[in-house]
């Protein structure tokens, strides 16, 4: 199907209104930021991990390692010798493309545990990220 062509000229006028930049296409499933541990000299790893591999975003504004998801911020707090964990509990993060994260994580050779959940339909990921924090990402599920 193609448009007829105008018989007047036509030019778009500019768009002078801000722009405001998409928010990365990933959720953390929490009420407030979180924050996690890491070990020092992990933030490359860490940047590949959350960057390249879940879409989360650098959050600039805020000094150290942080990753902005749509909803809140992931805080790492760096640390120079072995961490002690309270609890394994793991991080929820939501994504858009479940199929696509399974395709990643199994390219970069991440070790994962596919989990299904007690609704039909529903299956997660569980696995750790490069500083050993458990993970769990769920597919994003489109609200009615």
């Amino acid at each position: 199907m193609e448009l007829e062509e105008t018989s007047i000229p036509f030019t778009p006028a500019e768009d002078k209104r801000v722009r405001i930049p998409e928010p990365p296409p990933v959720r953390l499933v929490a009420v407030s930021d979180v924050e996690l541990p890491a070990l020092a000299g992990l933030e490359t790893e860490l940047d590949r991990f959350y960057i390249g591999l879940l879409r989360f975003e650098h959050d600039d504004e805020d000094p150290g390692v942080v990753y902005r998801a749509e909803n809140f911020c992931l805080r790492f707090f760096i640390h120079e010798l072995p961490i002690t964990r309270e609890d394994l509990r793991p991080v929820g993060i939501e994504v858009p493309r479940f199929g696509e994260v399974i395709t990643k994580m199994t390219d970069a050779e991440i070790e994962f545990t596919k989990q299904k959940g007690l609704i039909s339909g529903q299956e997660s990921l569980l696995l750790q990220d490069p500083a050993s924090n458990w993970v769990e990402l769920f597919e994003t599920k489109p609200t009615v």
